[in-house]
C-alpha cells in the first residue's frame, strides 16, 4: 500500500481493534505534493496524536511495520510533534465539562 501511494491516492491508515484498549489506535501516512511523507499515529487519544515528515519512504516502511507488531522502537527514528491542540479541547476537558 505504501509504495502504491501517488497522486490520486496519496494517503493510507492503518487502525488497531482491540476490545481492550479504549480510543482510537492508528498510524496513518500522507504523500505530500513535495514528495515528502507526513506520519501520524494516535494512541487511544486526542492528547497522544503525533506527526512528523520524512523524504524517507523506508523509514515509514519501518514505521508502519513496527507499529503493526506493537514495538516503540519505530519511534526513535523520528522528531514527533504532539499536535492533539489542532483536535480541539481535550478529552478530559470535555469529560470534566460537556459543554466545553
Amino acid at each position: 500500500m505504501l509504495a502504491n501511494l501517488s497522486r490520486d491516492n496519496e494517503h493510507m491508515v492503518v487502525e488497531r481493534q482491540d476490545e481492550d484498549l479504549a480510543g482510537d489506535w492508528y498510524i496513518q501516512v500522507l504523500l505530500r505534493q513535495n514528495n515528502t511523507y507526513q506520519l501520524e499515529y494516535r494512541d487511544g487519544v486526542a492528547a497522544e496524536h503525533y506527526q512528523t515528515q520524512t523524504i524517507s519512504q523506508e523509514k515509514v516502511l519501518r514505521a508502519l511495520l513496527g507499529w503493526a507488531a506493537g514495538t516503540s522502537e519505530w519511534r526513535k527514528e523520528f522528531m514527533w510533534n504532539n499536535i492533539s491542540s489542532t483536535f480541539g479541547p481535550s478529552e478530559a476537558k470535555v469529560a470534566a465539562d460537556p459543554t466545553a
